[in-house]
């Protein structure tokens, strides 16, 4: 186990060093175009697995581009939200964003579950996955992010982005632009 996780650990460092880059991202180009770069780059790490899945270093490095994705992608959906939603809903919004993130989680896991037990062999009376049922769900989950892709590029607009005041570059309501009193 131990051994497991610290070849999972260099994907654990890079989603760290990588999640200030997708902030800064965010901050040039918007939420919407970080989503899209990190799903596009969780896409490649996905596909990247079909060549290196043979070895263990292989295996590390394709999980270092997908971490890579994940950390420059997960803040913009919370950013998103907040740009799309009043600010006496983001609360809402944001817990409605965990639920369904949860929701996908646990959806993504049985379905890769399920695909690793139908694609199994035995050996030796032990059943265990099969190279082809791991490239199976390597190949499901480049899909899915390629289908992320698809519907973060067709995110409009949020309305805050939208009716930002010119002067000050912020939202009608946001505190900066809010008379002050007393």
């Amino acid at each position: 186990m131990l051994a497991a996780g610290l070849w999972m650990a260099p994907g654990g460092i890079m989603m760290m060093l990588v999640s200030p880059l997708g902030g800064k991202l965010t901050d040039a180009r918007g939420p919407k175009t970080t989503l899209v770069c990190g799903a596009l780059v969780i896409a490649a790490g996905y596909g990247l697995s079909m060549a290196l899945l043979g070895t263990a270093w292989g295996m590390m490095l394709f999980a270092i581009v997908i971490n890579s994705g994940v950390g420059l992608a997960y803040g913009a959906m919370p950013a998103l939200i907040m740009s799309a939603v009043p600010q006496s809903e983001t609360a809402a919004a944001n817990g409605f964003n965990t639920l369904m993130r949860s929701l996908g989680t646990s959806i993504g896991a049985a379905v890769i579950g399920v695909i690793l037990a139908q694609l199994s062999t035995t050996a030796g009376g032990h059943t265990f996955t099969s190279e082809s049922g791991f490239r199976t769900a390597l190949l499901v989950g480049c899909g899915i992010a390629l289908v992320a892709v698809a519907i973060a590029t067709a995110i409009p607009a949020g309305p805050r982005a939208a009716a930002a005041g010119p002067a000050t570059g912020t939202a009608p309501g946001h505190l900066a632009s809010a008379p002050r009193h007393g």
